[in-house]
């Protein structure tokens, strides 16, 4: 309990002491201020960059595995096109025999794209990204409804001519009615009208969004486009993982298995496929922003050092003033530890309240409208602004705190 009181007294007396010099106290908390704002707005920019990328990539799925012709080409020096440009496209064939003989992967799935195909009615028109795909694609892909339904197996395996289309496509077709149970015309077909999908809005990097898409069975697209041909709309066969696959290495090693073995490659051969996972891009953009992070470590770290600097002189010129009154208290009985502490504690607070008042004013910019792009303060880094200041605040107020709590009292009481 003794601890206790004089911790709090020891609290007391800082508080005091810093709301006596009121100005002294503004104008050294001022370099602790700027240097934790800058530091915590850096991160705080920086984490919601990548939460926006991270949230435009949604598309790409999580736990998944692409069967494709490129393998991904970033971050890895020069990138060997030659070597893949003729290797064969996924076909739908490759995907059943995945399907009928593997057991590794919850649901996989076969899908298509082609960008820009105009779609009509009536007399309304407007371009979309056409996407064909198998009728196990909403268990890999999440494709939220708003209005009608996903299409059958039998519609999907019959090449039936339905469709379901995005939020902008429906205000763009039909902006006064419910698109389900109505038509469209795309390439000279007439395509059904089955469902709607959620808006989502636009992606914060521009990315394919599904407020843009139509989709229609994959067998059903190939009656438009020939998916295995060498002009870019290839086919690309997503599996996705088990929960207890960690790292899906299983899935990797049996896709790898079948795929080699569907080829007829020998063991010699090189794959004539790639296997490719989303999470790798952004595992690679994580890579990127932890360099932004370390970039706004350096730049904050001048401020604070000078903050720092600031306070430790203020601490000892605190000291100086106020040698006659230590020596009065240490005449009364009072500890060593308790001058430090009362001491010590004066010049975290100092460096606490800048450090505070930085966060606030990252906060305020938080409002600011950037777009696309979502500022948030997460409390991540509040704790770590307050952490840091803290530390500043310590290493800066120990050795004046040390020099005060050793004064002897009686040449103190004597000092004018």
């Amino acid at each position: 309990m003794l601890i206790i009181r004089l911790t709090l007294e020891s609290f007391r007396f800082a508080w005091n002491a810093l709301r006596s010099n009121l100005l002294r106290t503004v104008l050294s908390l001022l370099g602790v201020t700027i240097g934790i704002f800058a530091i915590i707005a850096v991160f705080t920019i920086v984490d919601s960059l990548e939460r926006s990328v991270k949230d435009s990539l949604n598309f790409l799925g999580s736990d998944n595995i692409n069967v494709e012709k490129w393998p991904y080409g970033f971050g890895g020096g020069p990138y060997p096109w030659w070597k893949y440009m003729n290797r064969p496209q996924p076909t739908y064939a490759d995907y059943q025999f995945l399907l009928e003989n593997g057991d590794s992967f919850e649901a996989i799935t076969i899908s298509a794209r082609r960008g820009g195909v105009t779609a009509k009615q009536k007399n309304n028109s407007t371009s979309s990204d056409l996407m064909g795909v198998a009728f196990d694609h909403k268990d890999v892909y999440e494709i939220p409804l708003e209005k009608g339904r996903y299409f059958t197996r039998l519609e999907a395996d019959a090449a039936r001519n339905v469709a379901i289309i995005g939020a902008r496509i429906a205000k763009d077709l039909f902006p006064y009615e419910d698109p389900v149970g109505k038509t469209i015309a795309m390439r000279g077909l007439k395509y059904y009208v089955i469902g709607t999908i959620k808006e989502e809005g636009e992606g914060f990097l521009g990315t394919p969004s599904n407020d843009d898409n139509i989709y229609v069975p994959y067998k059903t697209f190939l009656k438009l486009y020939y998916s295995g041909a060498r002009d870019g709309i290839g086919s690309s066969i997503t599996a996705k993982g088990k929960s207890s696959d960690i790292g899906l290495v299983e899935l990797e090693y049996e896709l790898r298995g079948l795929m080699r073995q569907r080829r007829g490659l020998k063991p010699k051969q090189e794959d004539d496929f790639a296997l490719n996972r989303p999470e790798a891009l952004v595992n690679f953009i994580s890579s990127t922003f932890d360099v932004l992070s370390v970039a706004g470590w350096v730049i904050g770290s001048f401020s604070i050092l000078v903050g720092g600097f600031g306070i430790a002189n203020i601490m000892f010129v605190s000291v100086k003033e106020r040698t006659n009154i230590i020596g009065i208290q240490k005449s009364l009985g009072a500890k060593n530890y308790f001058i430090l502490f009362q001491f010590l504690f004066e010049a975290i607070f100092l460096s606490v309240i800048g450090g505070g008042t930085g966060i606030f004013l990252v906060y305020l910019i938080s409002f600011v409208s950037l777009g696309t792009l979502d500022l948030q303060l997460t409390v991540g880094n509040i704790i770590l602004g307050l952490g840091v200041s803290a530390v500043i605040g310590m290493a800066s107020g120990i050795i004046p705190a040390a020099t005060a709590s050793r004064l002897d009292p009686v040449i103190a009481i004597r000092t004018q």
